[in-house]
């Protein structure tokens, strides 16, 4: 494949590593043995799928484009640890992968929340993933309250974030615009919160102005008055003025259930 012209499409924001040390790099934080089940997310030319190839049990390689499925069986020609499909991930069944399996991919900066939220809640979802993306997109996803987005609630709500090295743009084919970095999201056994609809609820209402105060902001989210969105700020201890990227994890979580349990008792 690497003999050949392929010419990237921008539309599925395809850009290659090629780099062995780098490609080895991820792979090592993937802490991965001959037992794992790999799942891998876009594969393109098959770098990274060659070192995965070497080290795993089995790689699941699901690949939109069918001009680089193409190219990638040839490659492999019918490796018998490799499995080629042709599919958009966002339509794949991932219940149907071995439990325990990890995610690691290079992936395009327009899929990361979409699979953030699908890898998270998923009936069988991955125990690890080592993700390479934008690096802007790696901090925002491991940002600390302060700097905390929609994106970042939503990943921290269910894995252990954790930023890895940073990839530089002239290591791709054709290179971003950007330099890539790596994050690895560890499961965690517990998620924080088991009201978890009506916590990305509040969590998407606060994120919707994030410029405003959380009052404001949640007020028109939830279309409900200021002053009663004061006093679930209130009974969470959160004050009404400070901005969403401010709360934590936790003040989330504490504000969904003072919301939640305050309208369970009106009910009643």
């Amino acid at each position: 494949m690497a003999k050949k012209s392929i010419e990237a499409n921008k539309d599925l924001g395809q850009h290659w590593l090629s780099d062995r040390d780098s490609l080895e790099a991820i792979c090592e934080l993937a802490n991965l043995g001959p037992e794992d089940y790999i799942l891998e997310i876009g594969p393109g030319t098959g770098n990274l799928t060659e070192v995965l190839l070497g080290i795993a049990a089995r790689v699941i390689a699901v690949e939109i484009d069918k001009g680089l499925l193409a190219g990638l069986s040839e490659r492999f020609n019918n490796q018998p640890k490799l499995e080629l499909i042709n599919a958009d991930i966002r339509n794949y069944d991932l219940t149907q992968l071995n439990e325990g399996y990890k995610v690691v991919a290079n992936i395009p900066y327009y899929l990361t929340g979409h699979l953030i939220r699908q890898l998270s809640e998923s009936a069988n979802p991955p125990s690890l993933c080592v993700l390479l993306v934008q690096k802007e997109v790696a901090r925002r996803l491991s940002a600390k309250p302060g700097k905390l987005s929609l994106l970042g609630v939503t990943a921290q709500t269910y894995w252990e974030v954790t930023p890895g090295p940073i990839i530089p743009a002239n290591l791709f084919s054709p290179p971003p615009k950007v330099d890539s970095q790596v994050v690895v999201l560890k499961r965690r056994p517990v998620p924080p919160t088991n009201l978890s609809q009506e916590f990305f609820r509040v969590v998407g209402a606060g994120f919707g102005q994030r410029r405003k105060t959380i009052a404001n902001s949640l007020s028109a989210g939830l279309k409900i008055s200021k002053s009663t969105t004061e006093d679930y700020l209130r009974l969470a201890a959160i004050n009404p003025y400070r901005r969403p990227q401010e709360l934590s994890l936790e003040e989330w979580v504490k504000l969904t259930k003072a919301l939640t349990e305050t309208q369970s008792e009106k009910v009643v």
